[in-house]
């Protein structure tokens, strides 16, 4: 169950095939007719619905009048996400324990705007995987990421990195500041639990750790804040001499 009108567009746009049910509010007609018209030629099920339906099929009100079921994303298995960049560089973003959905949502929605190719969801246990209000704040962004979880994910950075990949954590008692990064190839950017940090065992995987340097008044910034910072300067273009 997705909600969200840019949500459910990037749906429509990214994977149509696995739409399963429309609802929408009567007044977004007009501004989802692409949508309708291909789910009447394709015989999905598509009603207008009222906003006490829509809120409880979502489980939530902030479903901006529109609720898809669809099938389930494909989770890219680690190893295939190596060869993937293997063969073709670019930039990953990898969340050690960042359990938040607004955060996460904020993070895929920065990802997908600066260009990363990959989210890689990691914890201890299995990461239950995206819950409709990340996606929801990521305001279509997870349609244009592969993205991919793991139970170990010190192991799955270890093995990235044997690939050739760098892997840059972001910590904020870092010696090296966000001016000394240098993006070059395929690159893995980690942030860590939204309280704790990275866990050693991720700090000990990392090629080099970056910290964000502020007027001192707090200690770090949200995760969420910190993403979009270090992704703009991962993203930017090589200064030329």
């Amino acid at each position: 169950m997705l909600y969200g009108l840019r949500c459910g567009q990037a749906v429509f746009e990214r994977r149509r095939q696995d739409i399963r049910r429309i609802g929408h509010d009567a007044a977004l007609a007009p501004e989802l007719s692409e949508l309708l018209r291909w789910a009447a030629g394709a015989g999905v099920p598509c009603r207008q619905e009222p906003e006490r339906e829509l809120s409880a099929r979502a489980e939530s009100n902030q479903h901006e009048g529109l609720v898809l079921d669809v099938m389930p994303r494909r989770w890219l298995p680690a190893k295939e996400l190596g060869a993937r960049l293997a063969r073709e560089p670019g930039l990953v973003v990898a969340l050690d324990r960042v359990r938040n959905p607004q955060n996460i949502g904020a993070i895929l929605r920065s990802a997908a705007f600066f260009g990363a190719r990959a989210v890689v969801l990691g914890a201890p246990a299995p990461h239950p995987g995206l819950t409709a209000l990340s996606q929801r704040v990521a305001e279509g962004g997870a349609e244009h990421l592969e993205l991919c979880r793991t139970t170990d994910l010190a192991d799955t950075l270890g093995r990235l990195r044997a690939q050739g990949l760098r892997v840059i954590g972001a910590d904020a008692h870092a010696n090296t500041e966000l001016g000394a990064l240098h993006p070059a190839g395929s690159s893995v950017l980690v942030l860590g639990h939204e309280r704790e940090g990275l866990s050693p065992r991720i700090k000990a995987q990392c090629s080099s750790l970056v910290a964000i340097r502020g007027s001192g008044a707090l200690e770090s910034l949200n995760v969420a804040v910190a993403a979009g910072v270090l992704l703009a300067a991962l993203a930017r273009p090589p200064a030329t001499p």
